[in-house]
């Protein structure tokens, strides 16, 4: 019998994932790693910025309006007009509502950890991944603010480190099919959790840190390709369909 989930001492809510030995993380640190933020993507900005809600109901407004003056201009009456709109709102109702469904599912079942190491992400809906990326497989990484404070921080890995666009989805910088970017999307606060990742990984590597620019596209950790034969290279788990790398 599985135990009952445990409450997430960072965000309160219950732990879905119970046989992690800790929360987000496929096996405990190692001795000597900090822990250094952790979080999870705002729901309600994954339907806004990834699934498009607003678009898809701008898009089923659209055309429930052409429905009601195709019969108009038909020679309809204004009931038959409004009865032929109405058909067709279940069908936009089911969609809008998948769309939101999906989008508090992915941030539910999502966790970011940044530790002085490494990060790593821990997503999937029906099927758990869990990508570990040590900082001498991450060459750069961006920000991409909100008006509300809120963004995305994508990642761009070295060249000899690649996962497909498939396996990282939603969690991925759109439009990067050729090098994908694992992306810590919708986060609150980003700038200071780009401050976190920009500080560690450039601890890491030796380097001074460039801070945070207002501008939207703002450079959290140097752009320049690196060289690391030693770093450990992303490789797929033994077991349980994760994605795994070795320390």
């Amino acid at each position: 019998m599985s135990e009952p989930s445990r409450p997430d001492a960072a965000s309160g809510r219950p732990h879905e994932h119970e046989f992690e030995p800790e929360h987000g993380l496929p096996e405990p640190l190692p001795p000597g790693e900090r822990l250094l933020w952790q979080g999870s993507p705002q729901w309600r900005v994954m339907a806004r910025r990834i699934f498009h809600v607003r678009k898809l109901a701008l898009y089923f407004a659209v055309i429930l309006a052409l429905r009601a003056v195709t019969v108009l201009s038909g020679g309809g009456t204004t009931s038959a007009a409004l009865v032929a709109a109405l058909w067709l709102v279940p069908p936009a109702v089911l969609a809008i509502g998948m769309a939101l469904l999906m989008a508090w599912m992915s941030s539910r079942t999502t966790v970011y950890t940044i530790t002085d190491r490494r990060v790593v992400m821990r997503i999937g809906v029906v099927l758990s991944l869990t990508f570990n990326l040590p900082y001498g497989s991450i060459a750069s990484a961006g920000l991409r603010r909100y008006p509300d404070g809120g963004g995305d921080i994508p990642l761009t890995l070295t060249n000899r480190d690649k996962i497909a666009f498939a396996h990282l989805w939603p969690h991925v910088r759109p439009w990067r099919l050729a090098r994908p970017e694992p992306m810590l999307c919708c986060l609150p606060a980003a700038a200071q959790v780009a401050q976190v990742l920009a500080k560690a990984w450039a601890e890491s590597h030796g380097v001074a840190v460039q801070p945070v620019s207002p501008a939207d596209e703002a450079l959290a950790v140097p752009a320049s390709p690196l060289s690391h034969p030693s770093s450990p290279k992303p490789r797929p788990a033994a077991a349980g369909g994760s994605l795994l790398a070795a320390r």
